[in-house]
């Protein structure tokens, strides 16, 4: 994700420079004409916005606050924009980190798959100071179809992102329990997914999901069942701090957990309706 966000970044016309603790990763984007560095320290030299993706809180705490991190290196009064799916408490702790500072965090995660990223066409969900998403917008143009304004506060678009991931999670979940149950009837699952998908349930969502589940493409992976499971952990702390009970993010995170106890962790988040179908008495 973090690669094809810095493709279209590249192809606005930005300068861009590109750092990855795994080199090797960024020999495609150096040879687009992204500058290829070293280090955090020297991503952040003479730049205005730098943009983190990683995959969990505890690599995000690493990149801001470890030694070399963007904290001890961003320079006063400029943007961290952070573009990955974390935690509330995480971005809450960041935003004080970087204030303490001098500096400005903007949380902009993103929703859409890998694909929908390469193409420009992600939704983007920018919370933070007016002036500094105002500074962003260049950015969004580059990389999504439309921004979801969250507000002032950062951590207000982690609880957006956390949301629509568990209400996309729990659908994945209510797609395999259909199949399963049609499935049992005789019924191939095919008709199932037309009529989702040429009824009610006509939304991308159920079109996407219910194809890679439909056809068991569960190793092109676009988001996988590791993070969905970090994202339903997540989602259930949002909850429990703010008084919110979230019964249907149980049922999701905990076929998420037995997925992941069958091996399961890598393939796609799409892969919790293959335990359905286990649990069902058809695979």
């Amino acid at each position: 994700m973090g690669s094809a966000i810095a493709s279209r970044v590249l192809a606005g016309g930005h300068a861009l420079a590109v750092y990855n603790r795994t080199p090797e990763k960024c020999v495609a984007l150096g040879k687009a004409g992204a500058a290829v560095v070293r280090s955090i320290a020297e991503a952040c030299a003479d730049r205005d916005v730098v943009i983190s993706m990683v995959a969990n809180d505890a690599a995000l705490e690493a990149v801001v606050l470890g030694p070399g991190g963007l904290v001890a290196s961003l320079p006063k009064g400029k943007i961290h924009l952070v573009m990955g799916t974390h935690g509330v408490e995480a971005i809450r702790k960041i935003d004080a980190a970087h204030k303490q500072a001098g500096q400005v965090l903007v949380a902009c995660p993103v929703m859409g798959r890998p694909d929908v990223a390469a193409a420009g066409q992600l939704g983007l969900l920018p919370g933070g100071p007016k002036d500094a998403v105002d500074a962003c917008r260049p950015l969004f143009q580059a990389i999504g179809r439309r921004t979801f304004e969250a507000g002032p506060e950062p951590a207000a678009a982690a609880a957006i992102k956390l949301t629509n991931n568990f209400v996309l999670g729990c659908a994945i979940e209510v797609i395999g329990e259909a199949y399963a149950l049609v499935e049992k009837f005789g019924v191939d699952r095919a008709v199932m997914y037309d009529v989702l998908t040429d009824g009610l349930f006509s939304a991308p969502a159920y079109k996407v999901y219910g194809k890679i589940v439909l056809d068991e493409a569960y190793d092109k992976v676009g988001q996988s069942a590791v993070n969905g499971f970090k994202d339903a952990e997540l989602a259930l702390a949002a909850g429990a701090g703010a008084g919110v009970p979230l019964p249907s993010v149980s049922v999701w995170r905990d076929r998420l957990l037995s997925a992941i106890a069958h091996g399961d962790g890598g393939k796609d988040w799409a892969v919790m309706a293959l335990e359905q179908a286990r649990a069902s008495g058809l695979r």
